[in-house]
């Protein structure tokens, strides 16, 4: 009935709109990755985490978190970052990627202690 993860399992046909902030730890995942395709890994890393997490084949990574992966360069990525991942209705259904995309924003903060996964009701832009 339940998945590895606990969470019940879903079949693709029964998703609905969602949107969840999680942290995500890149450092974890780009060690023993050579220094010039840190950042280039880190989106793919983050498109990976995305997939897993709102099961969604259509990922849009906003220009902000682009720009904050980017920011110290190809090899110093920073270590985490905080994400708002939102599972949209896809509007423009006959480009076969499916009904669902996920919109991952960068939520800038202060400090990472003591941040938990969170469900937000409302939908923000």
């Amino acid at each position: 009935m339940s998945s590895k993860g606990g969470r019940p399992e879903r079949k693709k046909g029964q998703l609905e709109a969602v949107t969840r902030d999680y942290t995500i730890n890149l450092h974890k995942r780009l060690h023993d990755i050579a220094f010039k395709k840190k950042a280039p890994r880190a989106v793919k890393e983050i498109v990976k985490f995305v997939r897993r997490e709102m099961l969604t084949d259509d990922v849009r990574i906003d220009t902000r978190l682009n720009q904050f992966l980017w920011s110290n360069g190809v090899r110093n990525v920073p270590r985490k970052v905080r994400v708002r991942l939102s599972r949209r209705r896809n509007e423009d259904e006959e480009s076969g990627k499916g009904k669902f995309y996920t919109l991952v924003q960068y939520i800038p903060v202060d400090s990472f202690r003591d941040l938990q996964t969170e469900n937000n009701t409302g939908n923000q832009s």
